[in-house]
C-alpha cells in the first residue's frame, strides 16, 4: 500500500496510508466481541498492507490492547502500534487522568497488555482539564528518553493545546474526527497541525459508518453511538442522506464505492493524512485498502466541493462528543 508520513524530522513516522481503528473489536458498537474473528481480521489486514493499528487502554477496559498483542505476537515487526492513555475505567466510573505521576504506570500497563517492549506511537487520549497539557507531555517525553515509546501523539486538542504540546516535545500525530460528514477541523486543527509539522490521523473517517452507504434507520436506532449522534437523526439525517446520495452518484461515475470515495477524499488532502477506519469485516478492510489506490484529480475534488459542500452537511457533533466522552469513547 502507498505509504504516508506522520510528523516531520526526527518525529516522523511512516505508515500505511490507511490504518485500522481497533476500538470496535472490543466495544459493543458492532455487537458482542468475537476474539477469534478479530484475530483473523487483524492478520488479514496485515496481509492487505495495513501497518498502523490504533488502540487504547480504555477500549474494552484493556481487552483491546490484549487482543492486538495476541494478533501481532508473530508479526510485531510488520506493525506500527499506536495506543492511547488518559481515559480511565475503574470502580469509580470513568474519568480523564493526565497527571504526570500516572503516565509511566499507564504506559507500563499498556506495554504488558500489548506484549511488546516499545510503543511506536503513544497518544494522550484526552486532555485532563485539571492538568496543563505541557505537564502531561513532559512526562510522556521521559518515556521516549527511556526507550519505552518511539513517538508521541495527542488526541482531540485545540490548536493552542497542540502548540503547547509541541513546545515541550515533538509531536508526531494529532488524532481527531474528520470526514466528509464532519469538516470543522479544516478551520482550525488541520492548519495548526500543518504549521507545527504534526501528522493528521482522522478517526471515524466514514462518519460512524454513514459514509459507507449501507446504514439503515434501524441500524442507527440500535447502535449505542449512532443513536445519540445528532447528525444521524431527525432532520439532520434527512439532509445528510441527500448529501450521501449525491456522493454515491459521484462514486458510481468513478467506478468505486461511496465509502472508498470518502476515504480517497481524505487521502487526497495530503500525504500527512492517515485515516483509521474501524470494521469487523475483512471484506471491508480490503475495500478500504483499495481506496488508497484511487487517484482523485483537482477537478474531481472541485466537483465534490460543488456536489457536497462542507456547509451542506447537517448537525453538530458537540453534544454527541460529550456523550461519548462520558461513556469513554
Amino acid at each position: 500500500m502507498e505509504q504516508h508520513i506522520l510528523g516531520t524530522g526526527d518525529a516522523s513516522l511512516g505508515t500505511s496510508a490507511i490504518g485500522l481503528g481497533c476500538m470496535g473489536l472490543s466495544q459493543g458498537y458492532y455487537g458482542p466481541p468475537d476474539d477469534e474473528k478479530s484475530l483473523v481480521l487483524i492478520d488479514g489486514a496485515l496481509d492487505a498492507g495495513v501497518t498502523l493499528f490504533d488502540t487504547s487502554m480504555s477500549y474494552g477496559g484493556g481487552h483491546n490492547e490484549r487482543l492486538l498483542g495476541r494478533a501481532l505476537a508473530r508479526r510485531r515487526d510488520e506493525a506500527v502500534v499506536a495506543t492511547k492513555f488518559g481515559i480511565v475505567r475503574d470502580e469509580n466510573g470513568r474519568r480523564v487522568d493526565g497527571k504526570p505521576e500516572h503516565v509511566r504506570g499507564f504506559c507500563e500497563a499498556s506495554l504488558q497488555r500489548l506484549g511488546t517492549d516499545v510503543i511506536d506511537l503513544y497518544y494522550l487520549h484526552r486532555v485532563d482539564p485539571d492538568v496543563p497539557i505541557g505537564e502531561t507531555v513532559g512526562a510522556m517525553a521521559e518515556l521516549v528518553a527511556d526507550g519505552l515509546v518511539r513517538r508521541l501523539g495527542v488526541s482531540e486538542v485545540t490548536p493552542e493545546q497542540l502548540a503547547e504540546a509541541c513546545s515541550v516535545h515533538p509531536i508526531t500525530a494529532v488524532q481527531f474526527e474528520w470526514s466528509l460528514l464532519w469538516r470543522e477541523p479544516e478551520r482550525d486543527v488541520v492548519p495548526a497541525a500543518r504549521r507545527l509539522g504534526v501528522g493528521l490521523v482522522p478517526y471515524s473517517p466514514l462518519g460512524r459508518g454513514f459514509l459507507g452507504g449501507a446504514l439503515t434507520e434501524p441500524d442507527i436506532a440500535e447502535s449505542q453511538s449512532r443513536s445519540v449522534d445528532p447528525r444521524l437523526n431527525g432532520e439532520h439525517l434527512a439532509a445528510n442522506t441527500r448529501q450521501l446520495e449525491a456522493l454515491r452518484a459521484a462514486a458510481a461515475e468513478l467506478g468505486i464505492t461511496v465509502g472508498q470515495l470518502a476515504l480517497a477524499w481524505l487521502l487526497a488532502q495530503g500525504p500527512d493524512v492517515v485515516p483509521i477506519p474501524g470494521t469487523r469485516s475483512l471484506d471491508r478492510v480490503h475495500e478500504n485498502v483499495a481506496a488508497a489506490g484511487v487517484p482523485l484529480s483537482d477537478a474531481d475534488l472541485a466537483r465534490l466541493d460543488e456536489l457536497v459542500p462542507a456547509e451542506a452537511w447537517s448537525g453538530d457533533r458537540v453534544s454527541f462528543a460529550a456523550t461519548q466522552l462520558a461513556r469513554q469513547s
